[in-house]
């Protein structure tokens, strides 16, 4: 009888399991993992791929857990990507023993009953309605051409002081949304439907709305580490549709987005306290004619925005097939239409190593760093400060 549901880790060992057809299609359209057939029909050999997560296809439920065994490093990494003021570990508790999504669940369900314990946050929203009587002002140019100018009713706009604001969408949207998780403790079920209950008068999004953004200010001061969170797990793409016959329902976040994001962020603002800016994805061409566009991650930039140093992240190495070494050849292109002698491409600790290669008769030198992304917040960014002075040093006369 095969498993009702399949663990993987990130990186460990494939496992074999019986799939019907539909069930291998979906799941490899899906892209959650990497899935292959075997000499065996009906079994498949299926390992981690580049997204964690989980997926339900049918009654069977693929679990893909992070190489990173503290939830709470993951959790440090995703808040660092999204928003630089960012919680440490006594806000978010998560054990080894959580799953990503129920541990997500129970900390946002926790954080959110905090910030919401004193009553819902209100504020003014400005309101477009047709009326019987008058409230603030009249739409003229719309009572005019879609009202034909009859007195009543009118086309009105008028501030509202509600709950219905960003914030407490915000908090809406995550909360609906991890009610879709399977696997929760009663209790966190519990806690994010008495919040589904007390935002009631909140508009509820639907299926594709672009979610509100929000600013941090001294009012919604309570509400920042929920909506911190909310924000990571809006982040993350989420799907249910059918397939078939098949029920598909699934939550997953792509770990090379993740590491990206973090060392972008990260590695930017400490390239910046050492002199000039950083600039991300910085749109440059391979050639005169501007045909081929290039964007590397980050690039450090001196006076009048000549550029100091380039740095992609890459979570793992690219190897496509027929081109083992693309990496290289791509830090190769940056180097050469930048002018720069050095170039700098930094990885997760385990998937890459520390090397440097320096490429013939081109005078390029192209560096390759690792971050260990198991250590604790503080140990992790003084990696990256120290990534910084390093590539700060080889800046020649730093421009």
């Amino acid at each position: 009888m095969r498993p009702t549901t399949l663990i993987l880790t990130e990186g460990g060992p494939p496992q074999p399991v019986r799939l019907s057809p539909i069930e291998y299609y979906t799941l490899r359209s899906l892209a959650i993992v990497d899935i292959t057939p075997t000499l065996e029909t009906g079994i498949y050999s299926i390992s981690a791929g580049r997204k964690i997560g989980a997926v339900s296809v049918g009654d069977t439920q693929v679990i893909v857990r992070p190489k990173i065994t503290d939830l709470n490093r993951l959790v440090f990494l995703l808040g660092y990507s999204l928003n630089r003021d960012i919680w440490r570990d006594d806000h978010v508790r998560l054990t080894e023993a959580d799953e990503l999504l129920p541990a997500l669940a129970e900390a946002f369900s926790r954080l959110a009953a905090r910030a919401t314990e004193q009553g819902l946050l209100q504020g003014y929203r400005t309101v477009k309605d047709v009326l019987p009587v008058l409230r603030g002002r009249v739409l003229a140019g719309e009572q005019m051409s879609r009202r034909f100018g009859l007195p009543v009713p009118l086309a009105v706009e008028y501030d509202d002081f509600t709950v219905d604001i960003a914030e407490n969408r915000l908090l809406l949207a995550a909360a609906l949304r991890l009610l879709t998780v399977a696997g929760l403790s009663v209790a966190t079920r519990r806690r994010l439907m008495r919040l589904r209950v007390a935002l009631a008068d909140v508009t509820v999004p639907t299926r594709g709305e672009v979610h509100p953004s929000w600013e941090p200010s001294r009012l919604n001061t309570r509400y920042h580490n929920a909506l911190r969170l909310a924000d990571i797990i809006l982040a993350a793409q989420s799907f249910e549709h059918r397939a078939g016959d098949l029920t598909v329902t699934g939550f997953m976040f792509d770990m090379w987005r993740i590491f990206e994001d973090f060392v972008c962020a990260a590695l930017g603002d400490a390239l910046a306290t050492l002199g000039g800016r950083y600039a991300i994805q910085h749109p440059l061409h391979l050639d005169d004619s501007l045909e081929v566009r290039m964007k590397p991650d980050l690039v450090w930039l001196g006076s009048h925005d000549r550029c100091r140093a380039v740095v992609d992240a890459k979570y793992k190495a690219e190897r496509p097939d027929g081109f083992p070494d693309a990496d290289l050849y791509q830090m190769l292109a940056y180097c050469t239409v930048l002018g720069l002698e050095h170039g700098h491409l930094v990885y997760a600790k385990g998937n890459e190593q520390v090397r440097t290669h320096t490429v013939r008769r081109a005078g390029v030198v192209i560096f390759c760093h690792t971050l260990d992304l198991a250590e604790p917040p503080a140990q992790l960014l003084g990696q990256v400060d120290q990534l910084a002075r390093r590539i700060a040093n080889r800046v020649p006369g730093r421009q």
